[in-house]
């Protein structure tokens, strides 16, 4: 059995990470060690079988007897750990969550319902850092990346609706907290149904400008209202959010050619989990919204088309439908008034799943199973 560390396994993608490991008895099939950065000694996590006490995840000693690393711990942790390894000659393979190492040259991005043959050619050239990537281009590829594969898409652009859960734990709870606030600012009147509905708003709006709503992790209200901005400023327009689109879609695609354009915006909404995208797609020809629906369908059994009704949009295409699911959801599937070239649609997938904890697991099931 593969010798295989845990890195970064309380955290929220670490947790989902081994709550999926569980599901599909992956810790049967590896000798699995726990890391610990403020704990080591302690017992380690419940998976149904013993596991022994958590080892500290800054001896460099025990992190090399292990033959994979997957690391959920963080980017500032993968800059401190990740390079010392490697300098100390550890020929393992790294798994990770975090962000600093997707661009590498010698990195492989990991999304295998649409790039395996990329993650196949970087196992034959010896690669070993295996990255997960941004939780929003991971699930605009699950959803459209046969498009792509297809030779079909001259440019997307796609705005995004992110939910609290992919700025991490705490910012989940302060959303909720918000929720609270905003709800005690107008509870009164709300009992009373013959209350004004202005007086409500008023109550409400005062709320989410006063200082009542705690921001300390968002930095401003986010209940009742949405954020317009994700990640850091890059200094020419682009949030660093923003900019992984098209630098990272296209390297986890490794298509021939020159890169294909993607851009858009990325907006944090109220929603607890899953992002959403509406997409707009220039193809490269007009094409019946039948073969999209076809093409979309085949590329992989997680995806789930849904009709472009108001029912089933309603009751299939949004969060709440597909939270804590493998599902890809499309739908809202149609062209613009453009021409039969241009292609719009919406999806929505959960970003701690198939945008984190998803690529993650299966990757380490191609290295145990080669």
């Amino acid at each position: 059995m593969r010798r295989v560390g845990l890195i970064g396994w309380r955290g929220m993608v670490g947790s989902v990470l081994v709550e999926r490991m569980r599901a599909e008895g992956d810790f049967a099939l590896i000798e699995p060690r726990f890391f610990s950065t403020s704990q080591p000694g302690a017992a380690g996590p419940d998976i149904g079988r013993a596991t022994g006490p958590l080892f500290d995840a800054e001896d460099f000693v025990a992190l090399a007897a292990c033959e994979i690393l997957i690391s959920c711990q963080g980017g500032d942790y993968t800059d401190a750990v990740h390079p010392k390894l490697r300098a100390a000659g550890w020929r393992g393979h790294w798994i990770d969550a975090a962000s600093p190492l997707r661009m590498k040259d010698d990195s492989v991005i990991i999304l295998d319902p649409v790039n395996r043959p990329v993650i196949e050619a970087g196992l034959a050239a010896g690669r070993r850092d295996w990255i997960g990537g941004n939780c929003t281009v991971s699930l605009m590829l699950m959803a459209f990346g046969s498009l792509f594969h297809a030779g079909l898409v001259e440019w997307v652009t796609t705005m995004s609706y992110q939910a609290a859960s992919g700025a991490g734990a705490q910012q989940m709870r302060e959303l909720l907290q918000q929720m609270g606030v905003l709800h005690g600012a107008a509870a009164d009147l709300l009992l009373d149904p013959a209350s004004a509905i202005l007086d409500i708003d008023r109550r409400a709006t005062a709320a989410m400008r006063d200082g009542s709503m705690s921001a300390e992790h968002f930095g401003y209200p986010l209940a009742g209202s949405l954020l317009p901005w994700i990640d850091r400023d890059l200094g020419n327009g682009y949030s660093r959010e923003e900019f992984k689109a098209g630098s990272e879609g296209n390297r986890i695609l490794g298509l021939p050619g020159p890169p294909v354009p993607i851009d858009g915006l990325c907006v944090r909404v109220g929603a607890m989990r899953c992002h959403s995208q509406a997409v707009t797609i220039k193809l490269t020809r007009a094409l019946p919204l039948a073969e999209v629906g076809e093409i979309l369908v085949h590329a992989h059994p997680w995806i789930r088309v849904v009709p472009n009704e108001r029912t089933a949009t309603l009751a299939r295409l949004t969060p709440t439908a597909v939270t804590g699911t493998l599902d890809i959801a499309v739908g809202r599937i149609r062209h613009l008034a453009m021409g039969g070239d241009y292609l719009t649609a919406f999806t929505v997938g959960d970003q701690l799943l198939w945008g984190a904890a998803e690529p993650l697991r299966r990757m380490l099931r191609l290295l145990i199973g080669r």
